[in-house]
């Protein structure tokens, strides 16, 4: 294990969750107003591209043997394979929005869609897998190396750590529904982290994830921004239903869960 290569991957980790989380120095610096979209987005969009800009020569160039998977190889196996529980875990997800949100009282532009609704998304999936799965969940199984489970510890604890980092932007919400987010965002966070060490294919979690958060698109077309009951308890079942499945997935015999 290459302790200063791992001091590198702790630091740009923690970097890039103090920005991705508190949206920082984004919501200082830039200050936009477009149309119906809301102003935060925008300085959060931007402050993924800054990410990038700080991420990229790090890997590249201090990092350059840590391999997260960003790699075309294995990516349609693996689609193939293990996306159908994501994909159905999106489209239930969806539904559950649908009904919790019904009837829809909002008229979004163009411009809501796209950025809020879409973009925004992108760049969510791909940062938080980057440094949550790409860079944490790697961290935590070099720690923990000299454990058999070393790769299911890991992903455990990126989970539940992927779970509470959500908790900052729902600080104004009730109790109950923070604790059942955090169980719900956990789940997702163990098919996310299985999926990658199934597959050492980082763009899977990545696509999957992109997928999942785009079925939040209801919420453009309502003025209501927090969770009905409803919505709430099908995403704790789905969600910890997908958990589950991925806690199975685990004991499959695999080469990449036992290295």
């Amino acid at each position: 294990m290459n302790k200063k290569e791992l001091a590198i991957i702790t630091g740009l980790t923690l970097t890039m969750a103090f920005m991705e989380i508190l949206g920082l120095p984004g919501l200082l610096i830039f200050h936009f107003k477009l149309a119906d979209v809301n102003p935060y987005i925008i300085p959060l969009m931007i402050n993924f591209l800054l990410i990038g800009i700080i991420a990229f020569p790090v890997l590249r160039f201090l990092c350059p043997g840590w391999k997260i998977g960003l790699t075309a190889t294995g990516l349609l196996k693996g689609l193939k394979r293990y996306s159908l529980a994501g994909i159905l875990a999106g489209l239930l997800s969806c539904l559950a929005f649908c009904i919790g949100l019904w009837p829809f009282d909002n008229q979004p532009t163009v411009w809501k869609i796209l950025l809020e609704g879409i973009l925004y998304y992108v760049g969510v999936g791909i940062v938080e897998e980057l440094y949550v799965r790409g860079l944490f969940l790697n961290v935590v199984e070099k720690l923990a190396h000299k454990s058999k489970n070393k790769t299911v510890i890991a992903i455990l604890v990126s989970s539940f750590v992927f779970g509470l980092g959500h908790v900052p932007g729902m600080l104004e919400m009730s109790p109950l529904v923070i604790v059942f987010k955090v169980i719900s965002i956990t789940g997702m966070g163990i098919y996310f982290g299985t999926i990658y060490k199934k597959t050492g294919n980082l763009w899977i979690p990545i696509i999957l994830h992109i997928f999942i958060d785009l079925c939040a698109l209801p919420y453009c077309f309502t003025t209501f921004s927090g969770y009905r009951t409803v919505s709430l308890v099908g995403l704790l079942v789905i969600y910890t239903l997908l958990g589950i499945y991925s806690l199975a997935l685990m004991k499959e015999k695999s080469r990449i869960l036992r290295e």
